[in-house]
């Protein structure tokens, strides 16, 4: 037996949730995947999966050889591409997702000075808002904006962006300016609804919460259609200030209510944990900071 290739079957045993996945993966038969597992289990002499007719858990055994295992395949997986490429570059395929908006904004258009850093990277770049399953989807890294859920992920905070109040100059010319957060009861605001429930604006500097639900003719939980409707003059957002930093700095909105702006949100970038993260990893992560560290204020406050 192989003990590093039967180390990847049980890895991706792990990750594909079933020794049947798994068999259709490589393309072998089920019975095939289990005899493997099975001389694994009694070379380390430990049980490392139980299964029943329905489902498929770890022992304690077999979660500490799976983390040991990503971290030693992981290792392997680099020298291979140093040494085959008689250099220590690196190289491969990087999967990473990020909210669409701000993909479009702050990764996409810096990627050309990336690759020419590091040209044997690829990178695949998913757009969603939604929280992704790294692990069983096959994601190296994830960037999120905003407070993290709480998760077995390793994170690195990479920046911090000031949350804002913001809308057209035409629009505070027409409805004047707010003056204190009790004034957007004036107002109309666009209002961001993701799962349809409209999102309380958070205030410092006031007396009690500080929370306030807008209200206003058009809601969404898209970011795009959030900068499409404020810059239409539709109304006031409350919204990170990378979404609107550009627009800010020339002058097409205009920032409102900074007095009582809330604490700044984080920005991190998100990885499994269990595995040593890879050079083509850690070099990609490196450059979102570089990005936003070069950003300053509107967009992001360095760490």
């Amino acid at each position: 037996m192989d003990r590093l290739d039967a180390l990847k079957l049980f890895i991706r045993i792990v990750e594909s949730g079933s020794f049947a996945a798994a068999a259709r993966d490589i393309g072998v038969g089920q019975p095939a995947v289990s005899k493997q597992i099975a001389s694994l289990e009694r070379y380390l002499g430990a049980q490392l999966v139980r299964r029943t007719s329905r489902s498929m858990t770890l022992t304690a055994t077999g979660q500490s050889v799976y983390e040991a295992g990503l971290r030693i395949i992981g290792d392997f997986t680099e020298l291979e591409a140093s040494v085959g490429h008689g250099q220590v570059s690196p190289s491969g395929l990087i999967r990473v997702t990020v909210p669409p908006v701000f993909g479009r904004l702050y990764i996409v258009p810096r990627l050309p000075v990336f690759f020419s850093r590091y040209p044997q990277v690829c990178v695949d770049l998913s757009a969603t808002e939604r929280n992704v399953n790294l692990v069983e989807e096959g994601f190296d890294l994830s960037i999120k904006s905003g407070p993290l859920a709480d998760s077995s992920m390793i994170s690195r905070h990479l920046a911090s962006t000031p949350v804002v109040v913001v809308a057209t100059p035409e629009y505070l010319e027409k409805h004047g300016r707010p003056e204190s957060p009790q004034d957007i009861e004036h107002h109309t605001c666009v209002v961001f609804a993701p799962m349809h429930e409209p999102r309380a604006w958070r205030f410092a500097n006031v007396e009690g919460r500080g929370l306030y639900v807008p209200s206003g003719n058009f809601r969404t939980g898209d970011a795009e259609q959030i900068r499409a409707a404020v810059l239409a003059h539709m109304g006031l957002v409350q919204a990170p200030g990378w979404l609107f930093a550009a627009e800010i700095a020339s002058g097409a909105v205009v920032s409102v209510l900074e007095d009582f702006a809330p604490p700044s949100l984080p920005v991190h970038g998100v990885h499994p944990s269990g595995r040593r993260l890879p050079n083509k990893t850690r070099v990609f992560l490196d450059f979102v900071a570089e990005i936003l560290a070069a950003d300053p204020r509107p967009a992001f406050v360095p760490v």
